[in-house]
């Protein structure tokens, strides 16, 4: 496990002080991965190229998994089981990328058991269990973190630094959304049962968008969400994606939502429109961030085979049109690398999972306002 850095050090040569450069004096940290589906996949592949990193252990349901993924990247650890991995593997950090249903049992029991965690989002599938591995995440000492991928892409690393230096002035409006053409993951299975998901596109992919955009506008509370649902194409078991199952188990019930929109008050009297789905009568799937800002303005796409980051502002006096160089996607290699070092820094106290916890209450506004078809106001 990794020491407490609060503890303290034993006699003898250990106990020197250490350089501040803890990449060179700290342990290899012991990884497993729980789950090996395509979000898995990109953990281990991850893990397994960290150069501070040995993959030691992996745990899924289905054996032609663990043996692939065991086999490709030499890990002998395999377990069915993700409790006796837990308990045997000896493991110092571990991801979590399981149906949402799962994520809270797994991280609260990894949590107790001294283990940092990475978890996939959504963070859990309602914000009382988000809450609950929080409070695992303090009481236990150790890191707990939510892999929100899409905010390591290039062009929302770019339009980041393009808002940090005030090209934009003061942000007040934003739009953000990930809308598909056709895309339910898994029409029939976990993905679309109320229980299992909490919820539909808005949990799944909204989420993303939604994580992203806060963190383009400085982390802003949420204060109020309106919002809508609906459910147009997957009670009639169309707009599947292929991806799972294609087609609607007979009799498998349709429970949550294909598309939802939500307008948010945010601190500071700005507001955020957000839209997703996963199945709609539009040309091509589309991503897309708006920021409207007193200087100036953003736009960030990508989908229907162009990306494209352009900001519109005035040069002494004339418009202007900028389009700023873009880096390298980060992806889940990123956000690996990031849960990584906060656990190699041994100032673990920031970083128990509240940011995702928001991330939770403010989706579970957006479905209790489409609920009640009124304004809802989040917790302080």
């Amino acid at each position: 496990m990794t020491p407490d850095p609060t503890a303290t050090a034993a006699p003898g040569p250990a106990s020197a002080a250490a350089p501040s450069d803890t990449s060179i004096t700290a342990p290899r940290l012991r990884a497993g991965v729980i789950g090996l589906g395509w979000a898995g996949q990109q953990h281990v592949a991850a893990y397994a190229a960290h150069p501070d990193v040995d993959l030691v252990a992996l745990s899924a349901m289905e054996e032609h998994l663990l043996t692939r993924f065991g086999d490709e990247h030499g890990v002998e650890l395999r377990y069915p089981d993700w409790r006796q991995m837990l308990a045997e593997a000896e493991l110092d950090v571990v991801s979590i990328a399981t149906p949402t249903f799962l994520h809270s049992t797994m991280a609260i029991a990894a949590l107790e058991a001294g283990i940092h965690v990475l978890t996939e989002k959504p963070m859990a599938e309602n914000a009382a269990n988000a809450e609950a591995m929080v409070e695992a995440s303090r009481r236990a000492g150790r890191v707990l973190d939510v892999s929100f991928n899409h905010r390591r892409r290039g062009d929302v690393t770019a339009l980041a630094g393009v808002v940090a230096s005030g090209v934009l002035g003061d942000i007040y409006y934003a739009k953000t959304g990930w809308i598909r053409r056709q895309g339910i993951p898994g029409l029939g299975t976990w993905f679309t049962k109320a229980e299992s998901s909490g919820g539909g596109a808005l949990v799944d992919i909204g989420v993303h968008m939604l994580d992203m955009t806060l963190h383009l506008l400085g982390e802003p509370e949420v204060l109020t969400a309106t919002a809508s649902t609906h459910a147009a194409f997957g009670p009639r078991g169309r707009g599947g994606s292929g991806f799972g199952v294609s087609q609607q188990e007979e009799g498998a019930p349709f429970e949550v939502e294909d598309l939802a929109t939500a307008f948010l008050r945010l601190e500071g009297g700005s507001t955020l429109l957000l839209e997703s789905s996963w199945a709609q009568w539009i040309p091509h799937d589309l991503c897309y961030v708006t920021l409207y800002g007193s200087e100036g303005g953003a736009t960030l796409e990508w989908g229907g085979g162009e990306d494209r980051l352009i900001i519109h502002t005035e040069v002494e006096g004339m418009p202007a049109e900028i389009r700023p160089a873009i880096g390298a996607d980060g992806g889940h290699a990123a956000a690996v690398a990031s849960f990584v070092a906060d656990v190699r820094s041994g100032d673990w106290a920031g970083h128990d999972g509240s940011l995702a916890l928001r991330r939770a209450q403010v989706l579970e506004a957006c479905y209790a306002s489409a609920r009640m078809s009124a304004e809802v106001t989040l917790p302080a």
